[in-house]
């Protein structure tokens, strides 16, 4: 699971009962220990509800062993397995942290030397990580957020799936009819898939007039297509050298393909009604959606990868969390270049540049400000990326702060200091 990071937990005092958790997908395996050394043996529990009572007794029975008063538990980053513990443990008195699996790879050579990965090791590294202090606190989306996260990853997901089957389909159609893409070049336009639809092979699109072919092209492409555009098709048509042998088995496919693009488009449209629907629930939606290049799906996206706007302090926390954090290498008289690490929630980053690539155009909030980069010599990339930190850093502090969006807020600022004077 990709928790939400924010900070490091500070070294672990003494009176702290350090619970590891190794997460698979079917049992995990787990060891208690304490400051001072002291620990249990692994021990391993399923991912049941039986399973995690058993983690739990176990921890009890650890923290009156060790005389212990609080207890932090930590587990490694490992995709959607650990979601069910976490959820469950969120209901207990506990501190839940989680370590990044650098970390853990680099404490499990130091500690024998060796690279031997286990899982009754993997605990026991994971408590070195932890108790060190290197472990960073999570924050566990709820209600809303957690709504919006969970339909904004389908939305990502049906758009995958929509891009698979438009390069399917795409395949399919030059097989049959190569010469298609001449007339139409966007094989996801609505025109294109109509005429895919009610005329799939190249003979059925010659058995109907030019003028008939001409209107429909007309209706569907607001224009754009007209007559001769029909004409050529049907020219096309018959001098085509699409294939003829195993001609049934591809319009099966091209006609399944369709059918699940027909679908995919219904379900992203879906989602994103969703979207629009729970954005109505939460107060601040509408201060960020007022700010332009902003739409549903963007504030939707940011809400669900961030969570909670009130759990962060700092810019540079919220920075972090998206991987948009600086880092450089140096070392004597080199001066490395300063890049970002990419060690957050990678979809927050693709949402972010997505509206940063908005926010630069013409009439754009960043416009003035993109320009001002590449001015003074900066690539257009490392440009965005900038773009893109200063837009999290704006969200930020209007959600923060429960205020408005105000383009060039310091000129404004600056001149009515002037008038003042």
């Amino acid at each position: 699971m990709k928790g939400l990071r924010t900070k490091k937990v500070n070294t672990i005092k003494e009176g702290t009962l350090i619970v590891a958790v190794d997460i698979g997908m079917v049992s995990n395996h787990g060891c208690c220990t304490t400051a001072d050394g002291r620990s249990t043996k692994t021990f391993s529990f399923d991912n049941t509800r039986d399973g995690l009572d058993i983690l739990w007794n176990m921890i009890l029975a650890s923290k009156n062993r060790f005389q212990c008063n609080e207890v932090i538990i930590g587990y490694e980053s490992t995709g959607p397995y650990g979601e069910p513990l976490i959820h469950y443990l969120k209901q207990k008195p506990v501190t839940i942290v989680q370590v990044n699996p650098l970390h853990s790879k680099r404490m499990r050579e130091i500690n024998d030397n060796s690279p031997l990965k286990t899982d009754r090791k993997d605990p026991r590294v994971i408590a070195d990580v932890i108790r060190i202090g290197h472990a960073l606190s999570v924050l566990v989306p709820e209600g809303d957020a957690a709504y919006l996260r969970r339909i904004n990853n389908a939305r990502e997901r049906h758009i995958k799936e929509r891009t698979a089957l438009l390069n399917q389909l795409q395949q399919f159609v030059f097989l049959i009819f190569p010469e298609f893409s001449r007339i139409i070049k966007t094989i996801y336009s609505k025109t294109a898939l109509y005429i895919l639809k009610k005329y799939t092979t190249p003979a059925k699109v010659c058995s109907v007039t030019i003028e008939k072919l001409g209107e429909e092209m007309r209706r569907r492409s607001m224009g754009k297509f007209g007559v001769e555009h029909a004409a050529a098709l049907i020219n096309y048509a018959k001098t085509t050298i699409g294939i003829q042998e195993g001609l049934d088995g591809l319009v099966m496919d091209i006609q399944h393909a369709l059918v699940q693009l027909e679908m995919a488009d219904s379900l992203i449209a879906e989602l994103e009604h969703e979207m629009e629907t729970t954005l109505h629930r939460i107060p601040y939606s509408r201060k960020l959606l007022a700010i332009k290049g902003l739409g549903i799906v963007t504030v939707a996206g940011l809400i669900g990868e961030v969570g909670d706007f009130t759990k962060f302090t700092t810019q540079s926390e919220i920075a972090k969390l998206a991987g948009l954090d600086l880092y450089e290498i140096s070392s004597g008289k080199r001066q490395g270049q300063r890049r970002i690490s990419k060690r957050g929630r990678s979809l927050l980053r693709k949402i972010l540049y997505y509206a940063a690539m908005q926010a630069i155009r013409k009439n754009g909030i960043m416009h003035d400000y993109y320009q001002k980069l590449i001015g003074r010599g900066m690539k257009s990339m490392m440009a965005l990326v900038a773009v893109s930190r200063k837009l999290l850093r704006i969200i930020f502090a209007i959600v923060r702060d429960d205020t408005e969006f105000i383009l060039n807020h310091e000129s404004q600022r600056k001149e009515e200091m002037r008038r003042a004077a």
